[in-house]
């Protein structure tokens, strides 16, 4: 196993390792397939979401409020099946991250803003267990990044120093909250940049 000063990694999934969950292309094509005021189901949408990604809605009640307001000809599964289609992984991140754990005996802790049923989903969808150790997702802690009290249970969690761990996210104002806490982030744009940020701060993989 080979030596490095960062023992932990905290990782977003959408954008990062995979498609975002439920993010304004995915609700703008919903809207298209199904005949739907997308101006309107944005707002609501907008009104309600958050409270969803935070563990105190179900995905029927987000439903209920964002879509299914008014009488559709369209069922709630097969909605909720289209909403799930969304999902997609990116097959190099994930690789690296899986190499990186393994090369370096890292801990790997997803830190993300994700409803329930979509996070439970993209979880088994993708077989994340089999590289993350654990999920500090917002719906699971009832609180949201840019709130520094995710960082901070992420961290009790992994029993890390902040000095030891780094946080690869695609949103820079996520990134900037984690580094107020003393925690090293990458904003992630691309795999080439990302995997030469890591490499910048020890954690290179063998060709």
């Amino acid at each position: 196993m080979a030596s490095t000063s960062i023992t932990t990694l905290f990782l977003d999934l959408g954008g990062v390792l995979l498609s975002n969950g439920w993010d304004r292309t995915s609700r703008k094509r919903a809207a298209e397939k199904f005949g739907i005021d997308f101006t309107e189901m944005d707002e609501r949408h907008h009104l309600t979401f958050g409270t969803y990604e935070e563990g105190k809605l179900s995905l029927e009640d987000y439903l209920s409020r964002a879509v299914f307001y008014e009488e559709r000809p369209f069922s709630r599964d097969s909605f909720i099946m289209f909403m799930f289609a969304q999902s997609h992984p990116y097959p190099d991140m994930i690789e690296m991250v899986r190499r990186l754990k393994e090369h370096y005996g890292l801990k790997v802790i997803c830190v993300s803003n994700e409803g329930r049923e979509l996070t439970e989903y993209r979880i088994k969808r993708f077989e994340l267990r089999t590289f993350f150790d654990c999920f500090v997702s917002s719906c699971f802690v009832h609180v949201r990044k840019p709130d520094y009290d995710i960082y901070r249970i992420a961290m009790d969690i992994a029993q890390a120093p902040c000095e030891e761990v780094v946080y690869i996210e695609d949103r820079d104002m996520f990134v900037e909250a984690a580094r107020c806490l003393g925690i090293q982030g990458i904003v992630h744009k691309d795999y080439a940049s990302t995997r030469e940020a890591l490499a910048a701060l020890g954690l290179s993989l063998p060709e």
